[in-house]
């Protein structure tokens, strides 16, 4: 059982790493480990399936470098293995006079990051794009596209299988024994020996990094997002995706509108502390998880400076109105009749002892091991590019 690489978690970020490496030097004895009995089961399919643009992200950021270099291989990979997906654009919509000057800001970033045919929208224009929004201005952003990121993990597997690589499902790692040359990484049925770890374990990412770092300074604070459907009959009020303009100060989107590769029109998410690592449900409640959490310092300074949208995001959580409520910002026919529950997703979101929601990628080296600890929205659009990032810095020690 001794291999070069060991890649934990059998994500799109772990599945794409892997897939690199192989493609890097085939002769490479790689292990893809997964605890779940399939793959892509948590972060991955359970989000909302958008093919994002590079729109938000700080040019020269890890995000932005990875997403628009992830964009481009996406949808070449898409094209050369017949995986369905659409690039049917998207609007960002400002509902008030105080997020013009950010909706500007946006604009401008988007072009810095090299989005080209990005449209600004008059109020009129908007109604060309979607008639039933609601908006002073808008942006019409057409790289943006709609994918199912399940679908496209299962071609991953399936490369990576045919070029020898190999995934084990089911094995959950519960140690890491750290040796000179190698690190021997025991699950609950075997143990495999490595040169070289690489960790891709999304919400449980920083509990792996732990195995082989010391002093490790952020820790995983899972935020569940919720969503809505919109009944059958009330999805032609939306045609494609129609995004809020981002409150700058959260690190989260805001509740949007997305048709999906699959079929239908999610409204969503919301963002809500879950009270446990893959915590789906309201009722889903791990009380060592959630003590860590509560105890974490970073945490605390979170909830200390974001507690009032940290209140409203729990209250929509509990109320249909209240959610209805927001949507209609956007969309002022929506009904709360005209919503039945969704599925919802948990992000894994880096959080530092000082307080710090960690907003770019995060990839932490250490001898043994290399750590991703930080692969929020946009990591599914990203994956190809991440999984060449990480598999240069593992050749690179391997050689």
């Amino acid at each position: 059982m001794n291999y070069d690489v060991i890649v934990i978690g059998g994500g799109i970020v772990g599945l794409a790493t892997a897939l690199n490496l192989k493609k890097n030097n085939p002769f490479l004895q790689v292990l893809l480990l997964e605890k779940e009995n399939e793959l892509a089961k948590h972060q991955t399919g359970n989000n909302s399936g958008v093919i994002h643009s590079g729109l938000y992200y700080k040019p020269g950021s890890l995000k932005a470098q990875n997403c628009i270099h992830g964009y481009n291989l996406l949808i070449e990979f898409c094209k050369e293995h017949g995986v369905p997906y659409e690039l049917c654009g998207k609007i960002v919509v400002a509902t008030e006079k105080e997020e013009l000057p950010i909706l500007d800001n946006l604009f401008q970033r988007g072009q810095q990051n090299g989005l080209q045919n990005l449209k600004k929208l008059t109020k009129e224009e908007l109604k060309d794009y979607e008639p039933h929004v609601n908006g002073l201005q808008g942006i019409f952003v057409p790289q943006t596209g709609i994918v199912d990121y399940k679908k496209v993990s299962d071609k991953f597997a399936e490369i990576l299988k045919n070029v020898g690589g190999e995934i084990h499902l089911g094995e959950e790692v519960i140690n890491i024994q750290l040796e000179a040359a190698r690190a021997v990484v025991m699950t609950q049925k075997q143990s495999y020996s490595t040169k070289l770890i690489i960790n891709c374990a999304g919400l449980q990412s920083d509990k792996v990094a732990r195995m082989t770092v010391k002093n490790l300074n952020v820790k995983i604070i899972p935020f569940r997002g919720e969503y809505y459907k919109l009944k059958k009959d009330k999805e032609y009020l939306v045609r494609n995706l129609i995004y809020p303009v981002p409150d700058p100060n959260f690190p989260f989107l805001g509740v949007h509108f997305t048709r999906m590769a699959k079929g239908g029109v999610e409204a969503g998410p919301n963002a809500v502390l879950a009270f446990k690592r893959e915590g789906y449900k309201k009722s889903d409640i791990n009380i060592r998880e959630l003590a860590e959490t509560l105890a974490w310092p970073g945490f605390q300074k979170v909830a200390s400076k974001y507690w009032r949208t940290g209140f409203g995001e729990m209250y929509r959580s509990f109320s249909k109105a209240a959610f209805t409520k927001a949507l209609q910002k956007l969309l002022p026919e929506i009904q709360e009749s005209d919503l039945v529950t969704g599925g919802a997703g948990v992000r894994a979101q880096a959080c530092d002892r000082n307080g710090g929601l960690v907003d770019d990628f995060l990839i932490l080296e250490e001898m043994h091991a290399i750590n991703v600890c930080n692969a929020p929205s946009p990591a599914a659009t990203s994956s190809l590019a991440i999984g060449e990032t990480v598999a240069r810095l593992a050749i690179k020690r391997l050689v």
